[in-house]
């Protein structure tokens, strides 16, 4: 009975745990959509200010007055390579990563769903077999078999 109680903790314990890191990585995900569309928009506003002045984020809210010399776009591609790019092809491949962004997150929320399911059904399955062991043993027999083991109510 005892280690029936301490299973059903770690179980508990392990499906808080899996629980809190897919939240973590929920949140990210929802950043880095956040983060893209952002990027996005902001290319959209880049269309036709070839020669114009804009504002170029240096970082943390820091912007410099810039001329846009050129709509070509300079892009990281991974591993440091940086790829000369057109807007429309740096939207597109945004528009790319944030589709597998939202099919990730879906993943996830599937993934959570399902735990939350397969806790439900173990929490059931422990009161089942609870209800069971109190079903099993009467009151009237307690009486009967009084000086032969615990009664249900000191168990629990």
């Amino acid at each position: 009975m005892e280690n029936e109680q301490q299973e059903l903790m770690m179980k508990m314990q392990m499906f808080d745990q899996q629980a809190k890191q897919m939240q973590q990585q929920l949140q990210a995900i929802d950043q880095g959509i956040a983060e893209m569309t952002t990027l996005n928009e902001g290319l959209s506003g880049l269309v036709g200010k070839e020669g114009k002045e804009i504002y170029a984020p240096i970082g943390r809210g820091i912007f410099a007055k810039a001329k846009l010399i050129s709509e070509d776009l300079n892009v990281d591609v991974g591993g440091g390579n940086m790829v000369k790019k057109t807007i429309p092809e740096t939207k597109k491949i945004i528009e790319d990563q944030l589709k597998k962004l939202d099919e990730v997150k879906k993943e996830l929320e599937t993934g959570m769903e399902k735990m939350g399911q397969e806790f439900n059904a173990m929490l059931q399955d422990a009161q089942g077999k609870e209800m069971g062991k109190e079903a099993g043993t009467p009151k009237n027999e307690e009486k009967k078999e009084k000086g032969k083991g615990k009664k249900i109510d000191e168990l629990v």
